[in-house]
């Protein structure tokens, strides 16, 4: 387990300041705000720590209303929306200095059988240890800017590995315009068998790169001049039992963009090719020297 993975396994472990209150704090920043995966991660944890045993999160619904604040702790207030006979709903705030930053509302299930489908199949990709680590892939990306470059190629939580090519990486890529990206995603260490910690590492990890998505449709990258972008807001639906320590691939396309705002959606399957969580977010796009806040 590298040291990242442990930071982000100590940030998730919430300090409870009350019945339903609870405090989270980030880690030092200099580069972006809070990363939105984070608070929503965060906020999964506050809210099934409030949740009845047996039962686990099956879907999300969040708005990400502020920027977060690096510098000071996230207050995370629960309120218990409904614990009925099948289904727990729960609503999360997260505050700084008094502000709502991001609300989440979480839906949980007890385990009953159904009927079942899959439509949604597994693209056909290299096995991710054929593929360069993302690390090893940043060290190749062209940016003037060498605080982005140190960000970028930095000790991560999670082993990233690209299967489609990243905007900058050589002068051929730039040319490149495509509404999709995959890749594979693993968590270095042998965690233990609680599904909610699993749930919320793939909610940390599904916000990495549903924007580059929008943004790789037209060329255009995080340090490209005068670009600027946000998460607006998540959904998440669970489907099966993900396994964060072991591989699971990531696919995302966008089917649209426009008005400073575009549509990413994707799909994680574990190895054998079951859709075990599907996610849409819509994002904030701008691009060029005028632009208002948010």
């Amino acid at each position: 387990m590298n040291d990242a993975l442990k930071e982000l396994l100590d940030l998730l472990d919430l300090e409870q300041l009350e019945l339903d209150i609870f405090r989270g704090r980030s880690p030092k920043e200099r580069i972006q705000r809070v990363f939105g995966g984070q608070v929503a991660a965060q906020a999964l944890v506050a809210g099934g720590r409030t949740v009845p045993e047996g039962r686990h999160v099956h879907s999300l619904h969040a708005y990400f209303i502020r920027p977060g604040d690096p510098s000071v702790p996230i207050v995370y207030n629960v309120e218990r929306v409904r614990d009925g006979r099948s289904f727990t709903t729960r609503r999360i705030v997260a505050i700084q200095h008094g502000k709502a930053i991001f609300t989440m509302s979480a839906s949980f299930h007890i385990s009953e059988p159904g009927v079942e489908h899959q439509a949604a199949a597994m693209p056909p990709v290299p096995h991710p240890d054929a593929l360069p680590t993302f690390t090893e892939r940043a060290e190749n990306l062209c940016i003037d800017n060498p605080a982005w470059h140190d960000w970028l190629t930095r000790e991560r939580p999670v082993d990233m590995r690209y299967v489609t090519p990243l905007m900058g990486e050589s002068p051929d890529v730039p040319a490149l315009k495509s509404p999709e990206t995959t890749v594979w995603f693993k968590y270095d260490a042998d965690l233990p068998d609680d599904p909610l910690l699993h749930v919320v590492l793939a909610a940390y990890a599904s916000d990495y790169t549903l924007v580059d998505t929008v943004l790789a449709a037209h060329g255009l990258a995080w340090g490209t001049p005068d670009v600027s972008g946000a998460s607006l807001d998540h959904a998440m639906w669970f489907h099966r039992p993900l396994r964060a320590d072991d591989w699971f691939l990531y696919a995302q396309e966008s089917p649209w963009s426009g008005g400073a705002r575009g549509l990413a959606r994707g799909h994680m399957f574990t190895p054998t090719g079951d859709l075990a969580v599907s996610v849409v977010q819509e994002c904030l796009i701008r691009v060029g020297d005028a632009r208002p806040g948010r």
